[in-house]
């Protein structure tokens, strides 16, 4: 008896030293301000963090802003009011929040930017993102494959560029990043872009809005291409190439003799995966966004420690008053070959999801 008295004992005491943590002090609040919830990336981010955080023993304060700018600063300011001690913000306008990061400072809170520059503010104190830039690269080293790979007999190729939103500093270094592998082809000869629109202040898609994009592919196809062909599409994100592919599908491309051009995307998004598997979108850029989310609870818990957080990046994103500390992670180009080992083999998606 002594013997099961003191092993239950034991057992409870190990019960108890387990179950102590759920009931840790909290650690504070973290405002979490996605831009959208019309996009899954963003859900994702969202919620993964806001997983995380519980789990780390903070409160997480999730916000989606509806892609209205200010709906998302009345949600920052409520944070800010009710003690948030960090807040993780996805702007929707990089531009439009100074003034509540202003209050934010004198409230003693610190700002991590999310996967978007927030530009012309002092108080931005991090960057968590990808390597913005690389992806624009790796979308167009795609797209050229592409070309060779479908449009081996056909010179010069006819490519069509669109850029992201000129509101989301993000959309110009996708865009710098591509034009740095396909401008020479341009002034080489092997690229045309027919249309002659070139530059973020002629391609640009305003909210990343595939609508948007979809129309302006009608109104390239009608105005340019009545008697040629398009063989590429530069897209920077997936939502614009379901637009932009609806436009081409539209008009008989991946029909007959007119073969679906190349499409590049971003973000991987269920929809666009399947595409890539039904040879219709040609390719994707895969970010890892629960890899990101850890990098936000990472740095908020250095900060909260009073220790500095990890970067590897103290150069690259002036934000027009100082340059950011970033973390940037890395990019990975998926298209029909690779994109269900990498996804599935991530754990990203299942084999499921995929194919049904």
């Amino acid at each position: 008896m002594k013997l099961i008295t003191s092993l239950l004992a034991a057992a409870a005491l190990s019960v108890a030293s387990f179950v102590v943590p759920a009931f840790a002090q909290d650690k504070g609040t973290v405002g979490i301000s996605m831009p959208t919830k019309t996009s899954t990336r963003w859900i994702s981010d969202g919620e993964t963090m806001e997983k995380l955080f519980k789990e780390a023993g903070y409160t997480p304060d999730l916000q989606f802003a509806d892609d209205d700018i200010p709906n998302q600063l009345a949600q920052i300011e409520n944070m800010v009011t009710k003690g948030a001690k960090v807040l993780i913000i996805g702007a929707i306008d990089g531009t439009t929040l100074s003034d509540i990061l202003a209050k934010a400072h004198e409230a003693g809170v610190k700002v991590i930017a999310y996967d978007r520059l927030i530009r012309d503010s002092g108080n931005v104190d991090y960057y968590a993102t990808f390597d913005n830039f690389q992806v624009g690269v790796l979308q167009a080293t795609s797209l050229v494959d592409g070309l060779k790979k479908n449009f081996a007999g056909v010179k010069p190729w006819n490519v069509e560029l669109f850029g992201g939103s000129p509101d989301d500093n993000n959309a110009f270094f996708f865009y710098d990043g591509a034009m740095s592998v396909l401008q020479p082809l341009i002034d080489s000869g092997d690229i045309v872009v027919k249309s002659g629109q070139q530059g973020m202040d002629q391609v640009g898609t305003l909210r990343w809005d595939g609508a948007v994009a979809q129309a302006r592919m009608e109104n390239l196809l009608s105005s340019t291409y009545t008697d040629a062909q398009v063989n590429g599409v530069l897209s920077p994100y997936d939502g614009l190439s379901i637009g932009i592919l609806s436009a081409l599908k539209g008009v008989g491309y991946g029909s007959g003799d007119l073969k679906t051009p190349v499409v590049t995307g971003q973000d991987a998004e269920l929809p666009s995966v399947k595409s890539i598997l039904a040879d219709e979108q040609y390719s994707s850029i895969f970010k890892d966004t629960r890899e990101l989310a850890k990098v936000a609870v990472t740095m908020t818990d250095a900060i909260l420690g009073g220790k500095e957080p990890e970067v590897n990046d103290t150069k690259t994103y002036d934000n027009g008053v100082k340059v950011i500390p970033s973390y940037l992670l890395k990019p990975v180009a998926v298209d029909k070959t690779n994109v269900k080992d990498v996804l599935v083999g991530a754990g990203y998606y299942t084999e499921d999801q995929i194919n049904n």
